[in-house]
């Protein structure tokens, strides 16, 4: 395995270069460098109640109006944040590409917002507002005025479009997911902690049918002993590296 840092960029460019499909899966490490709170950890207190304690169906029922307090504040704060250089780069790289799908355990739309296309949002998009009585949903990109929502076709309350503690991810982005996995041949994972499933699984699946997986991440992970290439780089500073290797003439 390569130790130096441009040994380990030419290596994973090589790798992409070279590879007929190609998928990434990112977490909460590339949307951090973008400056988006994670809202999670300790002392961490919103309304005097911790903030995991607002994404869960039950505190919906209980008190709707406090939740989408918690959501529009979180989506006037992403309102302030952009896209950062890994999203540039991921995006970069899938113009040149019809076969890369982009895996994300991200709410926060950057990837989209950075011109990425194939996306398949594993816990939902914070700028979907989704009926909890009928099948209506539909994108906003503003704060909305009111205390909670109603759906226009059924007047029913509307809720944040993400998956919150206790539900069930959406089968089609499993399925998706899952698919991307398995057909790849190489896989990047960036900036995600591989702890939470089965988002975590992903890079074991794509390593079972023959992938190469890359993990970017500063930190160490479950995934770090596994992975075939570790590049232990912040998201933005090693996916710029990497997308510039690709556009240089082999």
């Amino acid at each position: 395995m390569c130790d130096n840092f441009s040994q380990q960029v030419e290596q994973a460019a090589d790798w992409i270069r070279s590879a007929e499909r190609l998928s990434a899966m990112t977490g909460a490490g590339v949307s951090a460098e973008s400056g988006v709170p994670t809202f999670r950890g300790a002392g961490g207190l919103w309304e005097g109640r911790r903030a995991e304690e607002m994404a869960t169906p039950e505190a919906f029922r209980a008190d709707p109006a406090c939740v989408w307090r918690f959501y529009n504040m979180r989506r006037d704060r992403l309102l302030q944040c952009a896209p950062n250089a890994a999203h540039q780069a991921l995006a970069e790289i899938e113009k040149d590409r019809t076969d890369f799908c982009l895996i994300t355990q991200n709410v926060d739309g950057l990837h989209r917002a950075a011109g990425s296309r194939n996306v398949v949002e594993l816990h939902g998009d914070i700028w979907i507002d989704r009926c909890g009585v009928c099948d209506y949903a539909e994108r906003v990109t503003e704060v909305s005025q009111a205390p909670i929502p109603r759906c226009p076709k059924c007047d029913g309350m509307m809720r944040p479009g993400v998956v919150w503690f206790g539900e069930t991810l959406p089968p089609d982005a499993i399925d998706a997911a899952q698919t991307a996995a398995a057909q790849c041949a190489v896989m990047l994972v960036i900036g995600t902690s591989s702890m939470v499933q089965p988002a975590a699984s992903l890079a074991m699946v794509a390593q079972h049918h023959g992938a190469k997986v890359i993990e970017i991440n500063p930190e160490s992970t479950p995934l770090t002993a596994d992975a075939n290439l570790v590049i232990a780089e912040k998201a933005g500073t090693a996916m710029a590296a990497i997308a510039k290797a690709l556009s240089q003439p082999e």
